[in-house]
């Protein structure tokens, strides 16, 4: 039982966290069409923006502050970057945004190095928040359930209940008759991957001192990030958010099952001093979202709750 309850809390934290990296890479999508592979790397800028800005300030500065300029980087890039690379095609913006994540990449490690930063939990938050089964759990967990639960219910409002959010879904299916009604349409191009990017780096700000800071911090995410939103349907914020939980919880799950091949496939033959039997159910946790990617592409290739093809 103990097992089950912190798998299932950790899970579900773990599970937030992704979707809060995998909503605006959605949100990007679901507006422009645009597959940035850079996204990860703003979710790097956050963690390591946060990481100078407590060095001087604080954490709740950071917080603040870290996604605003990596969200006004977004915005520059996609003013001058993606807005002349967009108009040759998907190629051409996979092209652009993947040198983007190299250069962001080599930057980050000329500016903060090549080893990990000592990014801490801020010392208001580093406490025991309850104790279970005699083992305590941290409050900074519930502190970014709680950002993740805020940032979500932020965004559903924003774009189903403001006008705001009506004019970026009809820029989505209707640019010229936005435009026509007297709407910038290619600044609230620019504006939404932006706040895409800084929503990434909220991301970074809060999972950058819960998992680790470090310059592979972006090519370890950004796989999932996209597994996340294939999974949940390409452009569909609902999708994302529940492929992103059951990515969390079966991750979690399944470090912490103790057991191999032999126990689960015993009747078979199988032993634990085979090769086959010998495999814990734990070291194929980092293979399980790709399989369940592939599964879920067999069955409903538009993802969980998608109706676009591409």
């Amino acid at each position: 039982m103990e097992t089950i309850l912190f798998s299932l809390l950790n899970g579900v934290i773990y599970g937030l966290l992704l979707f809060m990296l995998s909503s605006g890479l959605t949100l990007i999508f679901s507006m422009m069409g645009i597959l940035n592979f850079a996204h990860a790397s703003f979710y790097m800028l956050g963690a390591y923006f946060a990481f100078s800005f407590t060095q001087v300030t604080s954490f709740w500065i950071a917080l603040i502050f870290a996604p605003i300029l990596v969200g006004l980087f977004g915005a520059v890039v996609e003013r001058w970057g993606l807005r002349n690379v967009h108009q040759h095609g998907h190629v051409a913006e996979l092209l652009f945004t993947f040198g983007l994540a190299y250069l962001i990449d080599e930057v980050v490690k000329i500016v903060w190095g090549k080893n990990a930063v000592d990014y801490r939990v801020p010392a208001e938050l580093d406490f025991p928040l309850f104790e279970l089964f005699g083992a305590q759990y941290p409050a900074y967990r519930m502190f970014i359930l709680l950002v993740a639960v805020a940032m979500l219910a932020a965004l559903w409002y924003l774009l189903k209940r403001t006008r705001v959010g009506l004019i970026i879904q009809a820029a989505l299916t209707h640019p010229h008759m936005v435009g026509h009604l007297g709407h910038n349409v290619p600044r609230i191009f620019m504006a939404v991957f932006g706040a895409g990017c800084a929503l990434a780096a909220l991301a970074g700000v809060i999972g950058g001192n819960y998992l680790v800071t470090d310059p592979a911090m972006a090519a370890f995410m950004g796989p999932i990030v996209f597994v996340v939103v294939v999974i949940g349907g390409l452009g569909s914020l609902e999708g994302a958010f529940i492929a992103s939980l059951l990515l969390g919880l079966l991750q979690t799950f399944a470090i912490s099952v103790d057991a191999n091949f032999a126990d689960l496939f015993g009747w078979t033959g199988l032993t634990a001093t085979s090769e086959l039997g010998g495999i814990t159910v734990a070291s194929l946790a980092p293979m399980l979202p790709f399989l369940l990617l592939v599964l879920i592409l067999i069955v409903k290739p538009t993802g969980l709750m998608g109706d676009r093809e591409a």
